[in-house]
């Protein structure tokens, strides 16, 4: 093992091969496949993602901007409505194509494995260097704006998980119906008796999706959020919850999503000493290789299952195959 002599408490790092870049995705098998596929029962298909231009304006993260669209050029002419027959008589195709700058992690979105490292001892030499899941380096493995590529992820980039195909079980637990929308930090106790409520059970492999009702809120925003709604509304996981952060280790959960900000509240409360202010993305993303869904629109979907008295549903939820990127928007498919 090259990368590493210490690995952080609590983590996976190794477990699954000292060059795996995809973590706990390795669990969705060919047979859970098949046992996932039990439960299209209806045909039914449900998109779970926003439009990729909403939440609107960048009052949820200020770093982040909607979608911009321009058209491709012939010469000097955008390729808008563009007339072939301007160069070619005989022609009568009229011809749109367009580019697109598009901020990832905008709106519904996958977070990569190399979204989110941390300062870590993985030489055993006394002093913490910049690692990601199963020790990928910042700079080495995970270049920035200077490197030959630009920013660019060499190792652990989202198109890995895009290359695994992602299908599986996805597990609907409703957030909303026990909690509302109020702000509300979730911790292990509130998750376990929203579970035995719904006698839902999460089992390896499955795709947990959280519904807080948060990106219907923006649905309803209607591309004007408010930015003290944004910020004070819903439900998120308490990422300081040891004991929710054991569940999530010991269910052997392959992703875990959400249709709010951040799955976990942001920030979180208050931890001891040096640590992490994303707790919940530094257990999955750096310690066990669990990507997060983030911003789904889960409301339709979850209506529907609660209407039917279900939990469990099949799921597509692939990436772009977009080499080098740290996260990318996701058009996600439930199928029951």
């Amino acid at each position: 093992m090259t990368r590493w002599v210490n690995r952080p408490e609590g983590s996976n790092w190794g477990d699954f091969g000292e060059d795996d870049q995809n973590g706990r995705l390795n669990l969705i098998t060919a047979e859970h496949i098949k046992k996932a596929a039990i439960e299209i029962q209806t045909g039914n298909r449900f998109c779970l993602s926003l439009p990729l231009d909403l939440p609107g304006g960048n009052l949820l993260n200020s770093g982040r901007f909607p979608p911009k669209l321009q058209p491709t050029f012939r010469g000097d002419k955008p390729n808008s409505s563009y007339a072939l027959s301007d160069d070619f008589p005989n022609f009568t195709d009229v011809i749109s194509d367009d580019a697109v700058l598009l901020h990832t992690q905008y709106s519904s979105q996958w977070d990569g494995l190399s979204h989110v490292g941390h300062e870590f001892d993985a030489d055993n030499d006394g002093v913490a260097e910049a690692v990601y899941y199963n020790g990928y380096r910042a700079g080495e493995h995970i270049s920035g704006p200077d490197g030959e590529k630009g920013m660019y992820a060499h190792a652990l980039g989202i198109e890995k998980m895009a290359e695994v195909g992602v299908q599986g079980r996805g597990v609907m637990i409703d957030l909303e119906g026990a909690f509302g929308r109020e702000k509300k930090a979730v911790g292990y106790d509130d998750l376990m008796k929203v579970l035995d409520k719904g006698n839902i059970e999460v089992e390896e492999g499955d795709m947990v999706c959280l519904h807080t009702g948060f990106a219907q809120m923006i649905v309803e925003m209607g591309g004007n959020p408010d930015k003290k709604r944004l910020h004070n509304s819903c439900a998120a996981l308490n990422g300081r919850d040891g004991k929710l952060l054991n569940w999530v280790t010991d269910t052997n959960l392959s992703v875990l999503i959400a249709d709010n900000y951040a799955v976990e509240t942001y920030p979180a409360k208050e931890g001891d000493g040096c640590c992490a202010a994303l707790p919940l993305h530094e257990h999955c993303l750096f310690k066990l290789g669990i990507h997060l869904g983030e911003l789904w629109h889960l409301t339709p979907l979850n209506n529907w299952l609660k209407e039917n008295g279900r939990s469990r549903f099949f799921l597509t939820a692939p990436p772009l195959r977009l080499p080098g990127a740290v996260g990318s928007p996701a058009n996600p498919v439930a199928t029951v």
